[in-house]
């Protein structure tokens, strides 16, 4: 039975553009082999209170991380702590953002960005710091984590859709086709990851405006995509509406540990 879970968190990747240019994702879910739900995101529709939203399953004004620009280690109980409490091993190939969240503030660029640490709360991390760094690089990264740690939870976490986003547009060219490079990215090592016994959940932490910015509450920046990639053959489902309250929960599920009494989100997949 599957313990294991990569999160892939393709930052800024709105709804409607991960479900028309994601191929192997709709394939998937087309085939049965994966599941997709239309997820709501909290608000601020930010990214560093949205990253500690996802691993805690707490809303922002919950959590007290309601800026980019609160800067603190978490302070509620998590994906990682809770898996690290249970004496399982984390990694992450993420932005720095992650590090100072669940390791330590503040981030140092020289000694943060290889972490092999079995006493922090990211035992394995890989951190990067410019907005622009290649999503292939990442995925590389994170398999060289899978291969060489076996992590139980990984987090893989590119921004290449969130930087074109900004730079050009919620519904430019470049914004799709860098959702597009993402799908094929997942369709080059998803599969691997699915062989080596992990569940792969990819989701984004918001979507993205035709101007190129989020915060708010318009339905482009709050409705995200949620998929569980589980390589099963089944008959497809339908789609139905979720929460982003409920990625902690179902992380925590599907690896067979408790979730935290304060998270309240449904669980959107077992075993």
């Amino acid at each position: 039975m599957k313990n294991k879970v990569i999160l892939v968190l393709l930052d800024g990747l709105g709804y409607e553009m991960a479900v028309s240019e994601m191929g192997f994702m709709e394939g998937a879910v087309a085939k049965g082999a994966a599941r997709r739900w239309k997820m709501r995101v909290g608000l601020p529709s930010l990214s560093r209170p949205l990253y500690e939203t996802i691993h805690t399953g707490l809303a922002p004004y919950d959590h007290g991380v309601t800026s980019n620009n609160i800067i603190r280690n978490s302070r509620h109980e998590n994906v990682f702590s809770i898996a690290r409490q249970a004496g399982r091993r984390t990694a992450a190939a993420a932005y720095s953002w992650f590090s100072e969240l669940y390791n330590h503030v503040p981030y140092d660029p020289v000694m943060d960005k290889e972490v092999d640490d079995e006493n922090r709360v990211i035992q394995h991390g890989r951190f990067y710091t410019e907005d622009d760094y290649p999503d292939a690089e990442l995925f590389r990264q994170a398999d060289m984590l899978v291969r060489r740690h076996e992590p139980d939870y990984l987090l893989v976490h590119p921004m290449g859709c969130d930087f074109k986003g900004h730079v050009f547009g919620g519904e430019s060219p470049q914004y799709r086709r860098q959702a597009g490079k993402a799908d094929d990215l997942l369709a080059i090592h998803a599969p691997s990851w699915l062989e080596a016994g992990y569940h792969v959940l990819v989701t984004a932490d918001h979507g993205m405006d035709e101007i190129g910015t989020h915060g708010g509450t318009r339905d482009e920046v709050m409705q995200v995509a949620f998929y569980h990639l589980h390589g099963r053959d089944e008959q497809p489902c339908e789609e139905q509406e979720a929460c982003q309250l409920s990625i902690a929960p179902t992380i925590l599920t599907l690896m067979g540990l408790p979730k935290a009494a304060a998270m309240t989100g449904a669980v959107l997949a077992d075993h």
